[in-house]
C-alpha cells in the first residue's frame, strides 16, 4: 500500500498533481463517462469536467492500457483531460459513487425474473409471488438506495409516480423538484408497497389517498429520521411523497434564517407581550414553522409554559411540551386547543389555522391572556387578515388579538465557495436603484449596506461544495406588519384591505421583494432568485439571467 510519502514521490516524478479533496458525490454524468468495470480494472474514474474538459484520478497514470482506454474514451467525445493521481484507498471511495439505484435496479430486476420462474415451477399464484418479491433484500436495499440519496443530497422530500417509462422518482432539493432515475413499471410498484408497509398502509387499497410515517436510521448511532408519507392514486398507478423530517434538527437564529432590520424588531418586540397573535402565513413549505420555533427558543425558559399542536412535530426542542395530533382518532387542532388551555399554558403554538373553529379558538386563548403563535396559508402578511374575515371571524375580535402579522417565501442562497460578482447592464442598476430608493436609509444602514461603495449584485459560478449548481442552502424573505392602533382600525373599516395598504405604507413596511432585493446586495443570493419567488419583474430587457450553473 502506497503511503504520503510515496504518493508525494510518484506525483514528483510524474509531474502530475495529486488529488488532495476526494469529492464525497459525483455527477452521473462524467461517472458514466467510463464504466464501473472499465474504472475498476484500470483504477481509474472520471470524477468531474467543465466545458470540454474531463478531470480524471488514477492510481498508476503510467499505466498503458488506463491510458489507452481514457484516450480513446476522451477522442471519441472531444474531450481534454486533467489527470490527477490518487491512493487506491481514496480511489475505492470514488468507486462507491457506482453503487447507484441503477445497479440495485438490476439486482430488483433480477430478483423479479428469478421468483417468476420458481413462482411458476411451484404454481404459487401471482399475489404470493407478488408478496414475496416486496418483501425481499433487492426491492428493500433499492428502497433504502432512494431514500440514502434524498439525505445524502440535502433533499427536502422525495417524488416517486408512475409516468409512461416507469416510475420517476425526483427530489426536492432548496425548494426546486429534480429527475434523479426513472424505475421499470413492476420494480417502482414493488418500492411503493414497500413504502406503503414500512409506514404501515394498507397496500391493497390503491384507489383512495393515505397518509402514514416511518422511521430510518442515520449514519450516526442512535440518529434517527422521520418520514411522513403521502399516496395518492393517479392515471397509471399511485403517487408517493416522503418529507423527510430530521429528529433533533437544530432549531436556527433569526439571523441564520434571514430575519434583518425591521423584521427582526418587530417580531422580537411581539415574543416579549403577554398576549395577542402573532401570525406567520405563506405557502406550504416555506419556512413558517421553523421561523415560529425560532421565535419560541428566544422566549423559552422556566417561568413559561409553552405546549405546541403541531401536524407533524418537526423539531424536538427541550422545554418545550410539544404534541402531535391525530386526525383519524379525532385529535385535531381545535379539540387538542381546547385541553391545551386546560394546561395552564402561558405560550401556545398551533400549527395551523385550517377553519373557523381553530381560529375562533385561537383567538379566545390570546383574549384571555396568552400568547398564541399560528400559520396560514395566504400569499401576503395583510391578506391573512381577509382570509380569518371570510372564515366568519369578526373583525372587532381581530382588531383586539392580533399582534403581527408576517409573510415569507424561502430563496436559495449563493454558495459562498464559488461567491462571484455578477456584471449587469448599466440601465439595469438604474431601475436597481429606484427599488432601493423606495426603502428608508435607516432601513438600508440596519442590513449593514453602504451604498455609498455602489450596487453590487453577486452568484455562484458552480463548484464542488455545491454540486456545480452556485447554490447551497435556503434563505428567507420576509415581510411584517405591525398591528398597531392605525391598523386596528383599518380592520373594523368597511374597506378593510386598501385601509390596511395605507396603514403598511405609513409603517414603511418592506415587501418581501424589497426585503429580497436588500438579501441579493448583501451577496446571500441572487436577483433571479427574488423574482423567481416573488413573481414581480427585475428585469430590464432579460438583464437578470437564471442562476450561473
Amino acid at each position: 500500500m502506497v503511503n504520503k510519502d510515496q504518493l508525494k514521490e510518484r506525483s514528483q516524478e510524474l509531474n502530475i498533481p495529486i488529488l488532495e479533496k476526494v469529492p464525497k458525490v459525483v455527477s452521473k454524468r462524467f461517472l458514466n463517462i467510463l464504466s464501473e468495470d472499465i474504472a475498476r480494472e484500470n483504477k481509474t474514474v472520471v470524477f468531474d469536467g467543465g466545458e470540454g474538459i474531463i478531470r480524471v484520478a488514477m492510481v498508476d497514470p503510467s499505466d498503458p492500457q488506463a491510458l489507452n482506454v481514457l484516450g480513446f474514451v476522451a477522442g471519441k467525445n472531444n474531450l481534454k483531460t486533467e489527470i490527477y493521481l490518487i491512493s487506491e484507498d481514496d480511489l475505492d471511495e470514488l468507486l462507491k459513487n457506482y453503487e447507484t439505484a441503477e445497479k440495485a435496479i438490476k439486482d430488483v430486476v433480477q430478483s423479479f425474473e428469478s421468483d417468476r420462474e420458481e413462482a411458476a415451477r411451484k404454481e404459487d399464484s401471482k399475489e404470493d409471488s407478488y408478496q414475496k418479491i416486496i418483501q425481499d433484500a433487492p426491492v428493500s436495499k433499492l428502497t433504502k438506495v432512494v431514500i440514502g440519496h434524498a439525505i445524502e443530497g440535502r433533499a427536502s422530500d422525495i417524488h416517486i409516480e408512475p409516468s409512461s417509462e416507469g416510475y420517476r422518482v425526483r427530489y426536492r432539493v432548496d425548494g426546486v423538484l429534480h429527475s434523479s432515475l426513472v424505475i421499470p413499471r413492476e420494480v417502482g410498484k414493488a418500492i411503493v408497497s414497500r413504502i406503503k408497509i414500512l409506514s404501515n398502509l394498507k397496500i391493497d387499497e390503491t384507489r383512495k389517498p393515505q397518509d402514514g410515517r416511518f422511521s430510518f436510521a442515520g449514519k450516526m448511532e442512535g440518529d434517527s429520521i422521520d418520514f411522513r408519507v403521502s399516496t395518492f392514486p393517479v392515471v397509471g398507478g399511485e403517487k408517493v411523497v416522503l418529507r423527510i423530517l430530521e429528529k433533533g434538527g437544530k432549531v436556527l437564529e433569526l439571523e441564520e434564517l434571514g430575519l434583518l432590520g425591521r423584521n427582526n424588531e418587530i417580531l422580537t418586540e411581539a415574543i416579549k407581550e403577554n398576549n395577542g397573535i402573532i401570525l406567520m402565513t405563506g405557502p406550504t413549505g416555506s419556512g413558517k414553522s421553523t421561523t415560529l420555533y425560532a421565535l419560541l427558543q428566544i422566549i423559552n425558559n422556566e417561568e413559561r409554559n409553552i405546549v405546541t399542536l403541531e401536524d407533524p412535530v418537526e423539531y424536538s426542542v427541550e422545554g418545550i411540551n410539544q404534541s402531535q395530533i391525530k386526525p383519524e382518532i379525532g385529535y385535531t387542532f381545535s379539540s387538542g386547543l381546547r385541553s391545551i388551555l386546560r394546561q395552564d399554558p402561558n405560550v401556545i403554538m398551533v400549527g395551523e389555522i385550517r377553519d373557523a373553529e381553530t381560529a375562533e379558538l385561537a383567538i379566545h386563548a390570546s383574549l384571555t391572556g396568552h400568547l398564541v403563535f399560528s400559520t396560514l396559508h395566504t400569499n401576503d402578511a395583510i391578506g391573512s387578515v381577509v382570509r380569518l374575515v371570510d372564515m366568519g371571524i369578526e373583525p372587532f375580535l381581530l382588531a383586539s388579538s392580533l399582534r403581527v402579522l408576517a409573510a415569507q417565501r424561502l430563496v436559495r442562497k449563493i454558495c459562498q465557495k464559488c461567491k462571484t460578482e455578477e456584471k449587469l447592464p448599466t440601465e439595469f442598476y438604474g431601475k436597481i436603484k429606484t427599488l432601493v430608493h423606495e426603502i428608508e436609509d435607516s432601513e438600508i444602514k440596519k442590513y449593514g449596506i453602504d451604498l455609498s461603495k455602489g450596487i453590487k449584485f453577486y452568484y455562484g459560478a458552480g463548484c464542488e461544495e455545491c454540486g456545480n449548481t452556485g447554490l447551497k442552502g435556503r434563505l428567507a424573505i420576509y415581510e411584517c406588519f405591525n398591528v398597531d392602533n392605525d391598523a386596528r382600525d383599518a380592520i373594523t373599516s368597511t374597506d378593510r384591505d386598501r385601509a390596511l395598504r395605507n396603514v403598511s405604507n405609513k409603517q414603511k413596511m418592506l415587501s418581501m421583494k424589497q426585503d429580497g432585493i436588500l438579501k441579493a446586495l448583501l451577496g446571500m443570493t441572487t436577483l433571479a432568485e427574488v423574482e423567481r419567488i416573488t413573481e414581480g419583474s427585475l428585469t430590464v430587457g432579460g438583464a437578470v439571467e437564471d442562476d450561473k450553473g
